[in-house]
């Protein structure tokens, strides 16, 4: 009977169908593309695997390497492609703009940018209503500390432990995972508090999530209470007693930690810890580069999960499907602080990247 079974179960898995076909491969051979890769790019740009991947092209959930061979991407370009590798409908809107203007900086109008703040505005609650336009999510988090500075006329910002904000000089300092950090002056001005996380922090249990797969400890919460939320706000109180002023210039925040894990935190710990950053006269700061544009599933942007209205928004990745975009989305009055003096994004905005986006939306 046991040999019969396994005679009837594959032991490798099959891809599903796809009757896509990849152009032909014409490009240097692999050890040429390899030795170039050793001798010409940074060596801080690492590869995944033993044999790294030489991919040629792709078409919407696939990949193709330079042999043909047929991939599932997962991975989507570490959480990028929202809408498919080379999405017919993004390729199209791409490939009429490139024939009309690729770029014409934005102290000049036109018609693309103007018509994607207005469609990306009107996904996001009032009175989160003006868009500022960058190209990376390093850069647009970089831009909503910058704004909380301005704006509240105070320096020390908070970040989770764990959090990943982004790699440029500016945004290390709310970035808190060992692996990215440089011997380098960073953070000034930037404090870590405990990660609220019920799967291998100290607290925390089965209840304390939505999610069963988060973790299967007990919990010791009783019906209407969350032992774990009470104990992690504790540690939060502790951190704006103890590592920063009276008053703050902000608190950032992933709706749920991407690169350290997919941490989910108690339920209502966002809500109580923006009362009090903002409390401490400081704003509260939604990074949705990973969670935003429905990644969660139930809601278009992560921080509608937790029942909270944010005061910046920073978005990245999915918003281009793998375009070189990224947006700050805040308040008018937040906004006006940044107007107080000049400052100018070259290729924030470009009518290709807006087309694109927009594209992107519908």
């Amino acid at each position: 009977r046991q040999q019969k079974w396994k005679s009837s179960v594959s032991a490798e898995a099959k891809m599903p169908p796809c009757d896509f076909v990849p152009e032909k491969y014409k490009s240097y051979p692999y050890e040429r593309m390899w030795k170039i890769r050793e001798q010409n790019v940074s060596p801080s740009l690492r590869l995944y695997y033993k044999k790294p991947l030489l991919l040629h092209q792709g078409h919407m959930q696939w990949l193709f390497d330079y042999e043909g061979r047929r991939y599932l991407d997962l991975f989507a370009g570490i959480v990028t492609v929202s809408v498919g590798h080379c999405h017919p409908r993004v390729t199209m809107a791409t490939q009429k703009q490139l024939t009309r203007l690729w770029h014409t900086t934005n102290i000049y109008m036109h018609p693309s940018i103007q018509e994607y703040a207005e469609k990306l505005t009107s996904l996001l609650p009032d009175p989160l209503k003006v868009v500022y336009l960058t190209n990376s999510g390093s850069e647009a988090n970089d831009m909503a500390m910058f704004m909380a500075r301005i704006y509240t006329r105070n320096f020390d910002i908070i970040s989770f432990r764990g959090a990943y904000h982004g790699a440029s000089p500016y945004t290390l300092g709310v970035t808190s995972i060992g692996l990215y950090k440089h011997g380098v002056a960073n953070g000034f001005g930037c404090s870590t508090t405990m990660l609220p996380d019920v799967f291998r922090g100290p607290w925390g249990g089965s209840r304390c999530r939505d999610s069963p797969v988060q973790t299967v400890r007990k919990c010791s919460c009783s019906e209407g209470a969350c032992h774990a939320n009470d104990q992690y706000m504790e540690q939060f109180k502790d951190t704006l007693n103890t590592a920063v002023p009276k008053s703050i210039a902000g608190f950032i925040a992933e709706p749920i930690q991407g690169v350290n894990g997919a941490v989910q935190y108690p339920r209502n710990f966002l809500k109580a810890a923006y009362q009090l950053v903002r409390e401490r006269g400081g704003i509260c700061i939604s990074d949705e580069v990973q969670t935003g544009f429905g990644r969660t599933g139930s809601h278009f942007w992560g921080f509608q999960t937790h029942g909270v209205v944010p005061d910046i928004v920073t978005l990245a990745k999915g918003i281009g499907n793998g375009f070189p975009m990224a947006a700050v989305v805040t308040t008018k009055e937040i906004a006006n602080s940044l107007a107080q003096n000049l400052h100018f994004n070259t290729f924030g905005g470009s009518p290709l990247a807006c087309v694109v986006g927009s594209a992107v939306l519908d």
